[in-house]
């Protein structure tokens, strides 16, 4: 198979271009470098299979004409600075909903019909029902982030209808591990590194979210996309680990992989930011029932993310 990944230089899209190397495939990552890293790719670019675009998917000439000769998209490209959308919405819509719909045009174009796509958790906003399974009802959006995510959900399920597209559409809860490149844990670690005796935490600590190690999402990727194949419909699945924590909990974990006894300060309320849902569990029974299991717990997988970062500090600075 030869594979299209937007957002091949970032975090998910690097993980899985390795993933899809070490399998055989061919692999075009396409990226337009903006917060994705080149450095991701050094073991990508050794492999003769492998071949890197930079570009952007508001290109559309640029994107269709990358995407030729391809078998499957991989659609990871996006603007996720969540905790920052509301400063600047044209720029959220035009990356994540535009971009989604020039990234199907160029299928369409190319006679590509299979699409994974990385939504996410935040769609649900703040449901009455936890964990929150894919059949919860939608609420009013509380995110730009989940409003455009749930703009490119409507698209590809629109695709699928009306064109026999495949598609793959997983809501991922927060991810954690190697090449991890923004949120909580990173600005975690960069603080301490600054100041090891005080941390100031957004909120009231409380917030419950859910996280999963990036190999264990993409595992559950690789799972769905083999069992399914191109049968022509839309498959959604939530992705997460089997328990959540607190926010407070977290950064005891990261204090104490980094050997330090910081005092925590919390700014108070139960959320972090406009749009910052204090709840996020999802119920993971659909994926699960297919044999997927995720093999990191939540406190696993924030050591092991602490670790990468403290082992790589130049992507630190980098962001």
């Amino acid at each position: 198979m030869k594979y299209f990944v937007t957002g091949g230089s970032g975090f998910v899209g690097s993980n899985m271009t390795d993933r899809l190397l070490s399998l055989g495939h061919e692999v075009v990552a396409y990226d337009n470098l903006s917060t994705g890293q080149k450095k991701f790719l050094s073991s990508a670019e050794s492999n003769s299979h492998f071949r890197f675009i930079q570009g952007d998917i508001l290109d559309s000439h640029d994107l269709t004409t990358a995407m030729s000769g391809c078998d499957f998209v991989f659609h990871f490209a996006a603007n996720a600075d969540i905790r920052d959308n509301l400063k600047h919405p044209e720029f959220v819509f035009e990356q994540n909903a535009r971009g989604t719909l020039n990234v199907l045009e160029a299928m369409r174009a190319n006679g590509i019909k299979s699409i994974a796509f990385s939504s996410t958790g935040s769609v649900y906003g703040e449901p009455d029902v936890f964990p929150t399974p894919e059949t919860a009802p939608y609420p009013v959006q509380t995110s730009l982030y989940a409003a455009s995510k749930d703009f490119g959900e409507g698209m590809i399920e629109s695709y699928c209808n009306g064109y026999g597209f495949t598609g793959y559409i997983f809501r991922f809860v927060s991810l954690l591990g190697e090449r991890y490149p923004h949120g909580h844990v990173f600005d975690f670690v960069k603080s301490l590194l600054r100041d090891p005796e005080h941390l100031r935490i957004l909120g009231n600590g409380h917030q419950k979210k859910s996280y999963l190690y990036i190999q264990d999402c993409i595992d559950a990727i690789m799972l769905c996309v083999n069992t399914f194949g191109n049968d022509e419909t839309t498959h959604i699945f939530n992705l997460g680990a089997d328990e959540y924590c607190e926010v407070r909990d977290s950064a005891k974990w990261i204090s104490e992989r980094m050997n330090l006894s910081p005092e925590f300060e919390f700014t108070g309320g139960i959320r972090g930011w406009t749009g910052d849902s204090p709840f996020i569990w999802l119920d993971t029974k659909r994926i699960r029932a297919l044999g997927w299991k995720n093999k990191l717990s939540i406190r696993q997988a924030v050591e092991r993310t602490v670790d990468y970062l403290l082992s790589h500090k130049w992507l630190l600075e980098a962001r």
